[in-house]
């Protein structure tokens, strides 16, 4: 009898613990209550916010890291740019120990571009929004020999007396035996081989596809007998200035123009001079007083270029928590001399200073005894 109970009592209680074990199942769970609900969002926005903040402040700090790079790289540019114009200037107007072209007839086309004038191979000219520097060098490596009039050239022609490895096409200089009347550069249109009892004839056609035949100067000198004849290849003019920021490779020969850097706030050159009658470097030289204006006379002591350039980052750097900007405590000088900012807030911004110094071989070999 009490066997049988206790059985049937422990058969009774498993049949209630299923019965409310399925009841928990089928019941639903319970879902978030509204504070739960609130400080999710709240967490939520806390972080949106967070991570808002971080990627502009990384967004800015990468453009500001681009502009600082691209300003690098084009001052870089510009700097390799001049290094090789520079370095190539005169060549071509130099042979025998002396500089051949006091003065110079050039044209292109029909447009005379130097009419008989005073003429050297480089020079600096202080303009108002910085310095400009002017190169003219020959492209054939050639130029750096010449040879004799066979007898005197006409404007259309020139013997010569040994030979001249020059093409149809190509551009020489006809310079005077002795420097006083303006050298002339002549685009070559036929070039005639020597034979046994002629010398070899080149010849200079005023057609359209003669670029440095077609104009009419002041003065268009004959070059006697021992007169001399370069090799130039092509002429090669480049002029380096400032167009309001803007550091600008411009070609006068009817090339165009490029800009080489940007922001750009100072652009300066110097002259490298020897002591008169000295061939080592002993002064730099701005473009003042006798050097204003370099001439034949005084282009036998320039012995080397020195350039500068100072460039502003793009981006403006925000200010400390008063408001102040500490990115530039004071601005950098070139060569000694201040530079001037172009920006009202230019504690707001970073500066960059690069310097070059070029020796000019050609100017200095072409005129060693």
């Amino acid at each position: 009898m009490c066997a049988e109970h206790l059985l049937s009592r422990s058969r009774m209680t498993v049949m209630r613990s299923s019965a409310r074990g399925r009841r928990r199942a089928a019941a639903p769970s319970r879902g978030l209550s509204l504070i739960e609900l609130l400080v999710g969002i709240v967490i939520a926005l806390l972080v949106s916010i967070t991570a808002t903040s971080g990627a502009m402040l990384f967004t800015a700090t990468q453009r500001q890291g681009i502009g600082t790079g691209n300003s690098l790289v084009g001052a870089g540019t510009a700097i390799a740019a001049l290094r090789d114009d520079v370095a190539a200037a005169g060549l071509g107007f130099f042979g025998d120990a002396q500089f051949l072209c006091r003065k110079l007839n050039l044209s292109v086309d029909t447009t005379v571009l130097v009419n008989g004038a005073d003429f050297t191979p480089l020079s600096i000219t202080a303009e108002a929004a910085g310095d400009r520097i002017d190169v003219l060098y020959a492209t054939d490596v050639a130029a750096g020999a010449n040879v004799l009039l066979n007898s005197a050239a006409s404007a259309g022609s020139a013997p010569v007396r040994s030979l001249l490895p020059v093409n149809v096409g190509q551009a020489v200089l006809l310079a005077p035996a002795v420097p006083g009347d303006p050298c002339v550069v002549r685009t070559v249109t036929a070039n005639t081989a020597a034979a046994p009892d002629t010398p070899q004839m080149i010849e200079f056609a005023n057609v359209s596809t003669a670029r440095f035949n077609r104009a009419a100067f002041a003065t268009n000198p004959t070059y006697p007998d021992r007169g001399h004849v370069a090799v130039l290849g092509d002429l090669r003019w480049s002029r380096y200035r400032l167009v309001g920021t803007d550091l600008t490779l411009e070609r006068p020969l009817g090339g165009g123009s490029v800009v080489l850097a940007r922001n750009v706030i100072a652009f300066r050159a110097e002259y490298g001079l020897a002591d008169a009658g000295t061939t080592a470097l002993a002064a730099w030289q701005a473009a003042t007083g006798a050097f204003a204006t370099l001439t034949p006379a005084n282009l036998p002591r320039v012995r080397a270029l020195r350039i500068g350039l100072v460039t502003r980052s793009p981006q403006r750097e925000k200010p400390n928590s008063a408001g102040n900007c500490e990115s530039t405590a004071a601005m950098p000088t070139l060569f000694g001399a201040a530079v001037t900012a172009d920006v009202a807030d230019w504690q707001c911004y970073r500066y960059r200073s690069a310097t070059l110094v070029v020796p000019l071989r050609n100017l200095v070999l072409g005129m060693v005894p």
